[in-house]
């Protein structure tokens, strides 16, 4: 009988609750394999790393919210542990893709279940799982690429309503040289909205960029958009920085609220938060620079000469909080240069 210190943890990783059933079965056959958690999603996969230090980790690559590749790419810089990619052999380019981002091994996804198929799939993986635990102290992240911070040098919170679309997409164009940071972008705009403007973005440069959901993991290289009709705030759990998107209070004037996602930032990132009130009508986003300066960040403004309307940047620095006033051009060559200087 093997002790405890012999049994290798697995983590399965899969959308479907059928999957998860049968590979924790079929793992668990075996007495010194015990799957100790089961997620459905990227996001939930990282969480349960961090909280569980599995040896091996069993990956399907299509799943909503937080899919294989991300995951992958993720994993390495914050928690390297060997993966075995499970995959159909319908999507055999996307297996080596995986083995390319850093999965050890990968089995291929039988299409039908027969008992002899099962005998074969539940061998190859104790046999895998086994040879992937074995491997796991000599695992280093792949020095051709940059390892991204688990802790970011600094924060990105972007505010903006009228005329902001442009001028966030101008913005992060500009911010192409450092795809590594880590924004959080608040425009005014309704619910049926915000998910198609994360989506042209996304197809602009390096960033990765989507409408947060609830439980979504900050990471770098990552851009969220505030969904329309609600708040988007940041928290920390289990070493994680985690996204919340809360419904409006009573008090909120504005939601998506550029001060609510200021003072979270604030709150959580302190001197680590960079806030960027850029062009729009009104006064959201005064409250939160206020915030950001007395937690020892810095906060930015469009200045008048770009912004289409000069109403939220110009009720910011009227707070005494704005510590740069630049035009649109100029506000992403100075955040890439500040990345470097903070590396």
């Amino acid at each position: 009988m093997s002790s405890p210190r012999d049994t290798v943890k697995v983590l399965v990783v899969d959308d479907s609750a059928h999957n998860r059933r049968l590979l924790s079965e079929l793992l668990e056959s075996s007495p010194d394999v015990k799957v100790v958690g089961t997620a459905i999603d990227g996001n939930e996969g990282l969480r349960q790393v961090m909280a569980l230090h599995p040896d091996v980790v069993t990956l399907d690559l299509e799943m909503p919210r937080l899919g294989g590749y991300s995951f992958l790419r993720l994993l390495k810089s914050t928690a390297p542990t060997p993966v075995i990619v499970i995959s159909s052999y319908a999507h055999k380019t996307d297996v080596f893709k995986a083995l390319e981002l850093g999965a050890f091994d990968f089995i291929a996804k039988p299409a039908k279940l027969t008992a002899e198929v099962l005998e074969k799939l539940r061998k190859e993986l104790q046999e895998k799982v086994h040879a992937a635990r074995l491997v796991r102290p000599e695992m280093k992240p792949v020095k051709r690429q940059k390892v991204m911070p688990l802790e970011p040098s600094f924060v990105v919170g972007i505010g903006a309503s009228t005329g902001g679309p442009p001028a966030v997409q101008r913005l992060l164009e500009s911010l192409s040289p450092e795809p590594s940071m880590s924004l959080l972008v608040c425009q005014h705009m309704p619910k049926q909205f915000t998910r198609a403007f994360a989506e042209r973005l996304d197809r602009l440069g390096p960033f990765t960029v989507r409408e947060a959901q609830e439980g979504d993991l900050l990471a770098p290289g990552h851009v969220f958009i505030a969904p329309g009709g609600r708040q988007l705030v940041v928290y920390r759990q289990n070493g994680q920085y985690v996204l919340g998107t809360p419904p409006p209070t009573m008090q909120d004037k504005h939601a998506p609220s550029v001060d609510r996602l200021f003072v979270s930032l604030a709150e959580v990132f302190g001197p680590k938060t960079i806030g960027v009130v850029l062009t729009g009508m009104g006064s959201d986003g005064a409250l939160g620079s206020k915030a950001i300066q007395k937690a020892g960040g810095e906060v930015w403004a469009e200045s008048e000469e770009t912004a289409v309307i000069y109403g939220m940047p110009q009720e910011a620095v009227a707070t005494g909080a704005v510590s740069r006033v630049l035009p649109l051009g100029e506000i992403g060559p100075a955040l890439v240069e500040l990345a470097r200087k903070r590396r």
